[in-house]
């Protein structure tokens, strides 16, 4: 079944990360078994308002329908939720979670540290080693490098503008500098709440090279709406290059 032509026919989202075909597809078989769900117990009720009307049945009737039918199609419906439930979205979950490349080579490190009402996106520079962060630092510089570090003299940072090459995979620091935010990549299926205090990852490897919206998942205050951010998946020798050009947030 080809997703990317239903998706376009339902102005749905684009799929952009690997592991975003199969969620989709989790998604999909959700979707239709609700639909299927709706459309049975909406004609069984249609049948009950039918054999059970006034004119057919004056006088009152106490047991209704007393075969186990109902009861049958309710336990079926708990054991398909039960599969779906165990055999595809745990085992998807725990992919996303456990599954983290953090001993690849290739992987690019990012945080991302959500405010009132914008995303600092922190990079580390060529010897891709995360600068230490300390949050007391914050008044000094946007995502709380400690100056001190070697790690984070090449350290660099873009505002409201997530870069990433396409086939590489990326794990992403998420926090905040004060209310619950919310990173949401919505066409790399997956989000992550911005919490103060603590860095939660989060990990895909985008497959198809565009642009898009991000957007706040929590509700953070009266800028709620504007906290808009951009994704920009680009080819690896593309990406090589911006990389080279970007410049650290320290001074030198």
């Amino acid at each position: 079944m080809n997703f990317d032509s239903i998706n376009d026919a339902l102005w749905m989202t684009d799929i952009a990360s690997e592991h975003g075909a199969v969620s989709n597809h989790m998604l999909a078989v959700l979707h239709w078994f609700m639909g299927a769900l709706a459309v049975g117990w909406g004609i069984f009720l249609v049948y009950i308002i039918w054999k059970f009307r006034a004119k057919k049945n004056p006088k009152a009737s106490y047991h209704g329908i007393t075969s186990h039918f109902s009861t049958h199609v309710e336990i079926g419906v708990v054991i398909i939720e039960v599969v779906l439930l165990l055999g595809f979205a745990f085992p998807l979950w725990a992919m996303r979670v456990d599954d983290i490349p953090k001993d690849d080579p290739d992987v690019l490190k990012i945080r991302a540290v959500g405010q009132a009402f914008l995303w600092n996106f922190h990079y580390t520079g060529p010897d891709k080693m995360m600068g230490l962060t300390d949050p007391y630092e914050y008044d000094t510089n946007a995502v709380g490098l400690v100056a001190d570090d070697p790690n984070a003299k090449d350290d660099f940072v873009t505002l409201g503008d997530l870069v990433l090459p396409k086939g590489r995979p990326v794990i992403i620091q998420v926090t905040s500098k004060d209310v619950i935010h919310g990173l949401a990549l919505i066409p790399m299926f997956i989000q992550q709440d911005a919490i103060p205090g603590r860095e939660v990852p989060m990990w895909f490897v985008p497959n198809k090279t565009g642009e898009w919206d991000i957007v706040c998942a929590q509700l953070c205050g009266a800028g709620h709406a504007k906290m808009k951010a951009t994704v920009r998946v680009i080819d690896a020798d593309e990406f090589d290059e911006w990389f080279a050009k970007q410049r650290p947030i320290l001074p030198q």
